[in-house]
């Protein structure tokens, strides 16, 4: 396959845009000012945002261009990002133009949509947004938020020629607006309990609607489920034609935990298909859960080479080890020691407890969380009551559908004993914090990406005054 980053001739390289959307905040505020599922009260959203038929109007408005592109397709509640991140970095290491589609972003809603791991550009944003807002106009549509960003993430990785592009499920995945596209491959990650007004309360309806990116055809890969979830979407794939491997099942799989003085702590993996064995590799991200995320994008990986992608091994695992998921395990600060992770539901939560035990060596914690008042709070209270020595609850300023943290305190006494306190915005809960560590304690910022990109954005600001 032709490996290139040449730009398609477009007509947007010519055109001004409009007035109206003529700078990037122009761009940034039509954009908000659109239905935005992500900023809403869950319990009032009308169920017929979701209509793909729109999504189809508007990239048919626009000459399809996600049809110009090969895909790959991601969906799940936890692990999606890292999966993606995964399967673009090893394929960017072998030389490919990568597109990548994610959500949410922690500052810069740019942060979305990348080629290559570079952002797309602010003039590229702003000419996009004006020409797809004009073609939904004249096409007689009010698209969503969403699915705005998602026509802008189609169009500019056509107009780019990018080789493939990497897409994540925005929100379920049956009625997601990426769910017009026939990719090379579908990846299910792990499915848990979430965003339960709008997927269902049971974990097998929710299974269910994941298992709605399964296309006649195409390739699926899954793993690391509950076996209620692999029976949903094993019945579904036959249901409507689609291959499916599971990882440990029907594909060869194995992983360790160990210890090097290169790598530290990390987690190793074995995968072995008909065409492929990826033996004893490094998972770049930290905590063992990551092992089944890696297995799922190397599978994905297998995939594609008899798609016709061409993988050179030494290039495919320096891709890999090359992987970063900012917002996820990453810390932002040294004195004192600041992490981040967007961890927004229990399953997510738990999981990153635990893995900041196994890789992040401390004497006590204190947490710093908020969360949505969708959620289900109490289950992620008993997570974060597991790690944090001390929590201190706050809210984002940025995020309409905050929890109160005076009743998530409230909540938090009712089924723990350890200390928190109430910070009513979270350069106040940093300050806090800050008092109440030593030099070998953490402070963890979680819950919420709002709140990891809030707490990103402020300390950046810290660390500009302090240099000046």
């Amino acid at each position: 396959m032709a490996k290139t980053t040449t730009k398609r001739n477009s007509r947007r390289t010519a055109r001004k845009p409009a007035p109206e959307i003529a700078t990037f905040p122009n761009a940034v505020r039509y954009l908000y000012e659109q239905t935005n599922v992500e900023r809403m009260r869950l319990v009032r959203v009308d169920k017929n945002v979701f209509k793909l038929e729109r999504m189809r109007d508007l990239l048919e408005a626009l000459g399809n261009p996600h049809e110009q592109v090969r895909m790959i397709h991601v969906a799940g509640t936890v692990g999606k990002g890292s999966t993606v991140s995964m399967i673009a970095s090893m394929l960017r290491g072998c030389d490919y133009a990568v597109g990548e589609y994610t959500s949410p972003h922690l500052i810069d809603v740019r942060e979305r949509i990348a080629i290559n791991g570079q952002m797309i550009s602010k003039n590229d944003f702003t000419t996009l947004t004006h020409d797809i807002a004009n073609a939904a106009l004249q096409a007689k549509l009010e698209p969503t938020f969403f699915e705005l960003m998602t026509a802008i993430a189609f169009q500019h990785f056509a107009d780019q020629a990018v080789d493939v592009a990497v897409i994540e499920t925005g929100l379920g995945g049956r009625l997601d607006s990426t769910n017009v596209i026939t990719p090379e491959v579908s990846v299910i990650t792990r499915v848990d309990i979430d965003h339960t007004q709008l997927l269902g309360r049971a974990i097998t309806d929710i299974a269910r609607e994941k298992a709605g990116i399964l296309k006649r055809g195409v390739p699926a890969i899954t793993g690391g489920q509950e076996p209620e979830v692999e029976a949903v979407i094993r019945e579904v794939a036959e249901e409507i034609g689609a291959p499916i491997r599971v990882i440990d099942k029907d594909i060869e799989f194995s992983s360790r935990f160990c210890v090097s003085p290169e790598l530290g702590p990390h987690t190793r993996i074995c995968l072995i298909t008909e065409n492929s064995q990826f033996m004893h590799l490094p998972v770049p991200l930290p905590g063992e859960h990551q092992a089944i995320n890696c297995a799922l994008a190397l599978a994905a990986i297998d995939v594609l080479k008899g798609a016709g992608f061409e993988f050179e091994e030494v290039a495919l695992n320096n891709g890999l080890a090359e992987t970063k998921t900012p917002g996820r395990m990453e810390l932002i600060w040294t004195q004192p020691r600041i992490l981040v992770d967007g961890a927004h539901n229990a399953a997510a939560l738990g999981t990153l407890m635990r893995c900041v035990g196994a890789h992040v060596p401390y004497d006590s914690m204190v947490c710093i969380f908020g969360c949505c008042e969708d959620k289900d709070i109490r289950r992620l209270l008993e997570k974060v009551s597991l790690g944090g020595d001390k929590v201190i609850f706050t809210r984002a300023k940025g995020n309409p559908r905050a929890a109160d943290p005076g009743e998530l305190q409230r909540q938090f006494n009712d089924i723990s004993g350890k200390m928190s306190q109430v910070a009513k915005d979270l350069p106040e809960a940093i300050r806090l914090a800050s008092r109440a560590v030593g030099r070998d304690d953490l402070i963890c910022v979680t819950g919420s990406f709002y709140l990891v990109g809030e707490a990103k954005k402020f300390l950046a600001e810290v660390s500009r005054k302090q240099t000046n």
